[in-house]
């Protein structure tokens, strides 16, 4: 083996161990575990039935949530629609994240005067001090709305 192959297959070794990434759950369940223990047995309801069409499916048939163009209204139709008790009414919580501006990309912080993120929030969690710097107070739900209206990718959700 030359040198060069065998720095190409320790790239690959390492790369490959990366951990899992977290993914962004429904805000109705109790236990991680039955993601991957009942939502294989599903055609995907939870998914079908999402009018803001936020729930995709994993190639492990897992049910997750992306903000890319909506939000979540917790409106309870994934639970109602889970037959297999993974998504239940009665677990319902806010979503498992934690959502954060980064000041750097935000045009605000720029002293650019944008309110992208404050118009959408039905929770009324984006306070502006003074007129140019936003900040996500108590009151955000994670709901998401926040994200896909930002011009510049400057709302940031972490999984918890």
């Amino acid at each position: 083996m030359q040198r060069r192959e065998l720095f190409s297959s320790l790239a690959s070794s390492i790369s490959g161990s990366k951990k899992q990434e977290k993914l962004l759950r429904p805000p109705y369940f109790s236990d991680e575990s039955l993601f991957h223990n009942e939502c294989n047995k599903c055609d995907a309801k939870c998914a079908t039935v999402c009018e803001e069409d936020i729930i995709k499916i994993s190639d492990d048939k897992t049910p997750y949530l992306i903000f890319s163009s909506s939000g979540c209204t917790y409106c309870d139709k994934c639970a109602i629609s889970c037959e297999f008790g993974v998504l239940n009414v009665e677990n319902k919580r806010l979503i498992g994240a934690k959502v954060t501006i980064n000041k750097i990309k935000c045009l605000s912080w720029s002293h650019t005067m944008c309110f992208s993120c404050k118009d959408p929030c039905l929770e009324r969690a984006i306070d502006f001090q003074a007129m140019f710097m936003p900040i996500i107070n108590d009151k955000c739900t994670s709901c998401g709305f926040c994200i896909s209206r930002c011009p510049t990718d400057a709302i940031q959700i972490k999984v918890l």
